[in-house]
């Protein structure tokens, strides 16, 4: 899947995370589970789904708790190598990069691996099945519909200006969209959307086996 070539726009600039922190929360919790020697319990199956499917935010508080909260959340960052990602203690408000998301999808997708097997296919898995109306962004530049990927959306501050971001897989090509300052959610996502095609564009997929970063 990664043949060294990257496509990058800003990739050092943080953004708060909104909803793509769920999926390193979903990994934090499986790197705590494998620590252990074990694997997630039948709730926190049901809760992983309800989090990453639906974007369920009471399912993320209660996983972020499970892993150990703030200091479980950066412990897991630092061993997937997510340097510039440091948690809040709002799960939302932590501040990450796209190059720290993009380190994430190498392990979530078996470039990189911090992540058992196991592990790796739960998370792809569960990324792979957004429900409809959360299946926008990096699904966009992938014409035949093999996408895996996790979204997020965040109105910010008095203006009311929205963080939208899409993280995930299009074909063979792993894709950061980190983006803010949008008057509309809407607008956010034809935005992110925007991005996502023009990067695996410059990559030459779905022909090519690469990491795209915008």
């Amino acid at each position: 899947m990664d043949s060294g070539r990257s496509v990058a726009y800003g990739a050092d600039r943080a953004y708060v995370t909104a909803s793509v922190v769920k999926v390193a929360v979903l990994a934090a919790l499986l790197l705590r589970a494998r620590d252990t020697g074990g694997w997630l319990s039948g709730e926190e199956e049901r809760l992983a789904a309800a989090m990453v499917e639906r974007s369920d935010n009471d399912a993320a508080t209660a996983l972020r708790a499970a892993a150990g909260g703030v200091a479980g959340l950066d412990a897991a960052h630092a061993r997937l190598g997510m340097t510039r990602t440091s948690a809040a203690s709002a799960w939302g408000l932590t501040r990450t990069t796209a190059h720290d998301q993009l380190t994430l999808l190498r392990a979530v997708f078996g470039v990189d691996q911090v992540l058992d097997e196991r592990s790796r296919r739960r998370v792809a898995g569960l990324m792979g099945r957004v429900v409809p109306g959360q299946d926008w962004g990096v699904s966009a530049a992938c014409e035949g519909g093999d996408w895996a990927l996790k979204n997020g959306w965040l109105p910010r501050g008095a203006d009311g200006l929205w963080v939208v971001h899409s993280v995930g897989r299009a074909g063979r090509a792993l894709v950061a969209v980190l983006s803010d300052g949008h008057p509309s959610l809407e607008a956010g996502i034809a935005r992110v959307e925007e991005a996502a095609v023009e990067a695996v564009r410059r990559l030459g997929e779905p022909t090519g086996d690469s990491d795209g970063r915008a």
